[in-house]
């Protein structure tokens, strides 16, 4: 891992609507194969199988934390994933020095990691330390004893560092992404620009909530200081009133608060969204409430994150205050993940993290992998008007629709719709987590009563859950034609002026056309408010 620690330069920041691959770039994506499911897999190439098992370590002034990435690299699983709170930066404002408690603590989980490291077979670890160690007095001891203990070499990192590598775990879940990354640790809290997909100016203060609560003068002079600082930073970045990506745990016990207040239905943090009013109502109500116990319990916060919240409520209520973005997004990538991008070769860092782990998905679980394309490019004729990010979760869903198929046929549909609503996927908003899950639950069901999606269905309007519904129903049909993996089951074309849904079928998948299939493709025709002709494809036509 390259430990340089340019500035950047950037660009600026481009207005838009802070979470796009502009469109130059999807047109030129799909031309190679970049942003399309159907090109060569590249979790297959040596770059990216050379990225299997990559275990990172973030030695942080409130926790330390191994991650081991598996699978699609591009979008990767958590193979391993622990977290020890131990505080290192804790009364560093007083003594100077790393927390004494905390540094044994510390010690023990990274003794812990190397084993650990060794028995999954991860290779060297990747070991960054970030604000805590790099500004005690007592850091160099601290490496140096790592390092004779547990045989790790920590990488103590610079706050601008810092910043771009988690500016680049943003970028991992979001590509493209326009918007300004705020990263707050214990002792430390980073801001960086992202444009473009390339990260360009950053800067580093000391406003991480251990510091904080340190801070003699209590609570006035915790804000004016607060309040100098972000104008300084803002000085060094200039204008940014794009997106505002909030990274670190602080940020993600606010936002679980968040979701307690306005009972959300869907406690999937990565990708939560949050408005400037809605931020500052939830810091009134921490404010407000008089038992943060309490409010711990209902918001599923544990007690050492909880206890740095009313520190990190103050420095957020200044940024959203000071630099007005336009809306703000929770990531819970960050540094380990900007450690992984790191490592990316280029061409896996331009492929969609979606689509590459939906690819990944059905080459490891689907009974016939492949299927998803012939059954997406069968589907395709009834959704010829879709836009880009409408035609990716078609794909998306494609691919998953069979990776299920183990489950008990009463659970299936539940099931699907939590693969899509629950698991680590990048690239979603809430809404298309849940448009996707909801098709995957049509793939197996024509009815959502009593499932999950009726916990969440307020979160999208109506429009959107009839297309769900018809993507499903086409899916359900298509998967009765199956044949082998690179077969032609005919062709479905769709006329919505005269409303008819034609159905061309091959000779070979004649028979497969029996009563149940008749069945679905009847219901498919009622979601589309269309009559149904059948006809025998020409040999050799679509």
């Amino acid at each position: 891992m390259s430990t340089a620690q340019s500035t950047g330069t950037g660009k600026g920041t481009k207005k838009s609507d802070g979470n796009r691959n502009d469109k130059a770039a999807r047109t030129s994506g799909n031309a190679a194969g970049a942003l399309t499911p159907f090109g060569r897999a590249l979790f297959d190439k040596p770059s990216a199988r050379a990225l299997k098992r990559v275990g990172v370590v973030d030695v942080g002034s409130n926790s330390v934390r191994m991650v081991v990435f598996d699978g699609a690299a591009r979008s990767p699983a958590y193979f391993f994933n622990e977290k020890i709170m131990c505080g290192l930066g804790a009364g560093m404002s007083e003594t100077g020095r790393l927390n004494p408690e905390g540094r044994v603590r510390a010690l023990s989980a990274l003794r812990r990691f190397a084993h650990l490291a060794k028995a999954m077979e991860t290779g060297p670890l990747t070991c960054v330390a970030t604000a805590a160690v790099r500004e005690a007095i007592d850091g160099d001891d601290f490496h140096r004893e790592v390092l004779e203990q547990t045989g790790l070499t920590l990488w103590v990192i610079d706050g601008r560092e810092e910043a771009r590598l988690s500016a680049q775990g943003v970028l991992l879940g979001w590509p493209g992404a326009y918007g300004l990354v705020c990263d707050i640790g214990g002792s430390s809290m980073e801001l960086a620009e992202i444009n473009g997909g390339t990260v360009g100016r950053r800067v580093s203060s000391q406003l991480g909530p251990l510091k904080l609560r340190d801070m003699k003068g209590g609570r006035k002079a915790r804000r004016a200081y607060i309040s100098e600082t972000i104008e300084a930073m803002t000085a060094e970045l200039g204008e940014q009133k794009n997106r505002l990506f909030l990274v670190g745990g602080s940020w993600r016990a606010i936002a679980r608060i968040d979701m307690e207040r306005r009972s959300y239905p869907l406690h999937v943090l990565h990708e939560y969204r949050m408005r400037a009013a809605s931020v500052r109502d939830t810091l009134a109500y921490i404010q407000a409430s008089g038992d943060l116990e309490a409010l711990r319990h209902r918001a599923g916060v544990s007690s050492a994150r909880m206890s740095l919240v009313p520190q990190a409520a103050e420095v957020l209520r200044e940024v959203v205050r000071i630099f007005k973005p336009h809306d703000i997004a929770v990531s819970s990538y960050g540094i380990r993940e900007g450690m992984l991008y790191e490592q990316m070769p280029q061409q896996l860092r331009d492929r969609d993290p979606l689509i590459e782990a939906c690819r990944f998905t059905e080459a490891k679980d689907a009974r016939v992998p492949g299927f998803g394309k012939v059954l997406y490019h069968f589907i395709m004729p009834l959704f010829k008007t879709a836009k880009p990010e409408r035609v990716r979760l078609i794909k998306a869903a494609c691919l998953l629709h069979d990776v299920n198929w183990r489950a008990h046929p009463d659970y299936r549909a539940d099931i699907c719709f939590d693969t899509a609503t629950r698991a680590n996927l990048g690239g979603l908003k809430h809404s298309e987590r849940i448009f996707l899950g909801l098709a995957l639950l049509h793939r197996y069901s024509n009815s959502t009563g009593h499932t999950r999606f009726e916990q969440v269905s307020r979160l999208i309007d109506d429009q959107l859950r009839r297309d769900a519904e018809i993507l499903g129903k086409a899916m359900r049909f298509g998967a009765m034609l199956w044949l082998q993996r690179e077969a032609q089951p005919g062709a479905l074309h769709f006329y919505p002026k005269k409303k008819v849904l034609e159905l061309r079928l091959a000779a070979e998948t004649r028979a497969l056309f029996g009563e149940v299939a008749q069945a679905r493709l009847a219901s498919l025709a009622n979601s589309l408010g269309a009559t149904i002709e059948i006809a025998e494809m020409d040999a050799g036509k679509g």
